[in-house]
């Protein structure tokens, strides 16, 4: 009786989630016909008013060879006008929505000839691109820039393009954040602050345990800066201009997931074992932070991920738990169990596959050099930004790793038929248990951490992982041997 109720409850279940998906389906169908309707109005209203314009231009043709009346003429002046305000509109309204053909549609030979009438201006067909992700335009990419001449597409620009801080006003506020249980951390420390105090003149915050310490030493430290609570700590990015660490890439993790929003830019100093994202020495710190603070500097925008945990019992998709922010990868496997993990996995609304192994990680780039690498996941430079789909120990001679684009949501499901929860860890923390029904929801936040590069962030990355991992490391081929002539 008991194994029937079960397979009931199960199969109500199962029912409960293909109507809730059909329901999804219906609000996407939705959404994409009013688009299309959106699309076909815009099209249809340029269309008019480019007939508009064709009249008048006809019309000021014949004025200037004497076929038409003062009446006639100020009547297209008004005209003109209104057709000029309707432009702009226009432009508005697609500048912020994308970018519409229009605004660089324009022949380049005729910018040359300033004599040219601009109503003769060669143009092509019409169209808008923009940027799609769910229905909606991102905002993520608007300042690219795209060239439609000739009726070739390219991309001049990308957001990828290395990046260069410039300071617009002086830094004044400096947070350092340090490796906890090192002397020399706690020695550089104290030597820091006190130059950024006398020769900079800066206000410094601190951790409440580096405080105690400092003090401990000598009370010359008592300008220093702490905050009491967690509600101080999520008003730090309002206060804080530039953020300091010293100790590895972990130091770097933690400094990240305390801003929940925007990030100040981070200088990291290596004083770990690893540092793929501490490009800088301790030893110069004064002439890193003297050519920093002066700018403008190389950065690296690193992409960080949003999860949120979405239960059984929620009654949709946006009742889900408080998110978090992670700066190197969700791991997701099957704990203490030792079956393995079932995890279905879906892309936006496309299924993708069933992962039946001990896990499955989601990375950021930055973290293609972490768990996602040891699991068998390419390394990719941290300003591509990507999501690494990368299975851990994967029952399958043919499941490899994928990396998704960034505007997609990927979504992580525990079915009804597993035979043991999952658990879910973010930057290998905040452990939490994913049972049947239970779902991972994790796309591209909007808040980059911006780290400041040694000489630039295609440089840092290599030198990273040739001094860090030995990459291709091996001896030269001899040149004394058999030879092709």
């Amino acid at each position: 009786m008991d194994e029937h109720l079960i397979e009931f409850s199960e199969a109500l279940r199962t029912v409960a989630k293909a109507l809730r998906q059909a329901a999804e389906g219906k609000a996407s169908a939705q959404a994409e016909a009013a688009e299309w309707k959106r699309r076909y109005e815009l099209e249809r209203t340029r269309n008019i008013q480019m007939e508009h314009k064709g009249q008048i231009v006809e019309q000021f043709s014949a004025e200037q060879n004497g076929d038409i009346d003062c009446g006639r003429v100020k009547n297209s002046e008004n005209q003109l006008m209104q057709q000029n305000q309707l432009d702009e509109h226009s432009e508005k309204g697609c500048m912020k929505h994308g970018i519409c053909s229009h605004e660089v549609l324009r022949d380049r030979e005729s910018d040359s000839n300033s004599n040219v009438d601009h109503n003769k201006m060669m143009r092509k067909a019409s169209f808008k691109l923009s940027w799609w992700c769910k229905g909606e335009t991102g905002d993520q990419h608007k300042h690219d820039i795209v060239s439609f001449e000739k009726g070739n597409i390219t991309t001049a620009e990308r957001s990828s393009k290395q990046i260069s801080l410039k300071w617009e006003s002086d830094p004044q506020t400096v947070l350092i954040l340090t490796k906890p249980d090192s002397v020399s951390v706690r020695i550089l420390c104290a030597q820091m602050v006190r130059w950024l105090k006398e020769k900079k003149k800066l206000n410094i915050y601190v951790e409440p345990r580096v405080r105690v310490e400092l003090l401990t030493e000598s009370s010359h430290f008592n300008h220093v800066q702490t905050w009491k609570d967690d509600r101080e700590i999520l008003l730090l990015h309002t206060k804080v201009d530039l953020v300091i660490t010293l100790g590895g890439d972990g130091t770097v993790l933690r400094a990240a997931s305390m801003f929940k929003g925007p990030v100040p830019p981070i200088v990291p100093f290596s004083l770990g074992s690893l540092g793929f994202m501490t490009p800088f020495h301790s030893e110069h710190f004064k002439e890193c932070l003297d050519s920093v603070l002066r700018g403008p500097i190389s950065i690296t925008l690193r992409h960080r991920l949003l999860c949120c945990v979405v239960r059984d019992a929620a009654r949709n998709e946006y009742e889900t738990e408080e998110p978090i922010l992670v700066l190197n990868e969700i791991t997701i496997d099957r704990g203490i169990s030792s079956y393995l993990t079932n995890l279905e996995c879906y892309c936006d609304n496309s299924f993708v596959t069933c992962v039946q192994g001990d896990g499955l990680i989601l990375s950021t780039t930055s973290g293609s050099t972490a768990y996602s690498l040891a699991a068998g996941g390419s390394m990719v430079h941290p300003q591509v930004p990507g999501i690494l789909f990368t299975p851990i120990c994967p029952h399958s001679l043919s499941f490899r790793p994928l990396i998704l684009p960034e505007h997609v949501t990927v979504r992580i499901v525990v079915p009804f038929n597993s035979r043991s929860p999952a658990w879910a860890s973010f930057d290998g923390k905040d452990r939490k248990q994913l049972d049947a029904g239970d779902a991972l929801l994790c796309s591209m936040a909007p808040w980059p951490v911006p780290t400041a590069c040694q000489v630039d962030s295609t440089n840092d990355f290599l030198r990273s992982i040739h001094d860090g991992l030995h990459w291709n490391l091996r001896k030269t081929q001899s040149f004394d041997g058999p030879r092709d002539i």
